[in-house]
């Protein structure tokens, strides 16, 4: 990942609503989420939760389906993990960590 994709998907999740959503999809872990489900957990519209779930997906921060006449997410834990990796790049650079970095998933 490069500074422009972090940055465009920290902006994403720098919205209370999308993070929220995006911290129930992960906390799913790899399980697919109908958008109903997604609606009742977070307690918005229809058309707000469409909204926020299209801008996640543009950055790659989850996958959308359609399978049959229901919409469903997941997480993109390797999106997410790029990010991190790209933040942690040059953790403690010349210096030795007290505590390895975690990776995700």
């Amino acid at each position: 990942m490069n500074l422009k994709d972090t940055a465009d998907c920290l902006a994403e999740l720098g919205n209370e609503t999308r993070l929220e959503i995006f911290r129930f999809l992960v906390k799913c872990g790899n399980k697919k989420v109908l958008v109903g489900d997604i609606k009742k957990e977070i307690n918005i519209p229809n058309s707000t939760l469409s909204h926020h779930l299209s801008r996640l997906a543009k950055v790659g921060l989850i996958l959308q389906e359609k399978e049959g006449r229901q919409i469903i997410c997941q997480p993109q834990f390797n999106q997410l993990q790029g990010m991190i990796d790209f933040l942690l790049e040059e953790c403690c650079e010349g210096e030795s960590c007290l505590t390895k970095p975690k990776t995700c998933c």
